[in-house]
């Protein structure tokens, strides 16, 4: 009987050490599985924190300006770019006045903070912006550099193409930017045979009459000039050409007397609008004017003056079918 008793003393402790070493080993298994996870959450916040703190240094006209990878919230002041951040996915949580007044914008713009003709730098701030665009030369730059990285721009630095590819390198956007660009060649690649098979040799031009005179656009001044000159490969006339395309900002500033010289055969034409002049009826309403050979043929074509004064991606796709539609007829 000891020796049963004894064996069995025996066998309970060997059960004892091996539940004891069953429940050390899992309650190591648990503490090492939870190390683990821990790790892992560790890992993971650290990789978006990463994502969220990763910046591109970038050479603006103010200077090299450290600009978040694919900003959230960005306020365009400079209201001639607020489009090309919305073709790269970019959509502004802010911006200026002229961009709601554009037929061809005011579609993207829900939702978004109208800040008027000229914002005051604390509705700026309360906006809370992880990147701020104006132009250069801003009198409040100094101040919005305090809000947020800032990056200034100089206006007709790099041609609308250029602009584009800068944005999408600036923000880390780059293969969107491409892709934009490509969609844009192949919808001109398909549009400038039929229209310059309608044209011919005839000659377009784009006036924007003032209260003192006429301005005459060029290639490189928005109001549709890049698409109908660049992109087209139309031609102005030997004035045109010479005063606005060839010299000059983009454009030239003319007497109402000269129009004649400058007037096409095809006429894209809409008043400037600068100086509270909206109606164009000095130049539309006189016999100068009625006398031209597009309007007595019909070859005049009324742009929208805000619309057009853009030459983002956005604005350039709806302004290149209108301008395709008026001069093939369809």
């Amino acid at each position: 009987m000891y020796t049963f008793r004894k064996y069995s003393m025996i066998l309970m402790t060997i059960l004892l050490v091996g539940v004891l070493a069953a429940c050390g080993q899992a309650q190591t298994q648990s503490q090492s599985s939870s190390a683990f996870t821990s790790t892992t959450g560790s890992n993971e916040a650290a990789s978006s924190t990463e994502a969220q703190n990763t910046t591109i240094a970038y050479k603006a006209a103010n200077g090299e300006v450290e600009v978040p990878s694919h900003p959230k919230r960005v306020i365009v002041l400079a209201d001639s770019y607020y489009g090309f951040f919305v073709a790269l996915g970019l959509q502004p949580i802010a911006t200026v006045d002229h961009v709601f007044s554009s037929e061809m914008l005011k579609s993207t713009t829900t939702g978004m903070t109208n800040l008027g003709e000229t914002p005051k730098v604390e509705e700026v701030m309360a906006l809370d912006p992880d990147l701020i665009v104006v132009w250069d030369g801003d009198a409040n730059l100094a101040n919005y550099e305090k809000i947020a990285p800032t990056v200034a721009i100089k206006y007709g630095q790099y041609t609308y193409k250029e602009q584009l590819q800068e944005f999408g390198k600036m923000t880390g956007t780059e293969d969107k930017a491409k892709e934009v660009a490509a969609a844009w060649e192949s919808k001109i690649a398909e549009a400038k045979p039929k229209v310059q098979a309608a044209v011919g040799d005839k000659t377009v031009s784009i006036l924007q009459p003032y209260a003192k005179g006429v301005y005459v656009r060029g290639d490189s001044y928005g109001r549709g000039g890049e698409i109908i000159y660049q992109e087209l490969g139309l031609k102005g006339t030997e004035a045109t050409q010479k005063e606005a395309v060839d010299n000059g900002p983009g454009y030239v500033d003319i007497s109402l007397e000269n129009v004649p010289d400058f007037a096409g055969d095809y006429i894209f034409t809409a008043p400037w609008g600068g100086d509270g002049e909206t109606t164009g009826s000095t130049l539309y309403d006189s016999s100068l004017w009625k006398s031209l050979p597009a309007v007595k043929e019909k070859h005049v074509f009324k742009i929208d003056p805000v619309a057009y004064y853009f030459n983002d991606p956005i604005s350039m796709d709806a302004q290149l079918d209108f301008i395709v539609k008026s001069l093939t007829g369809a």
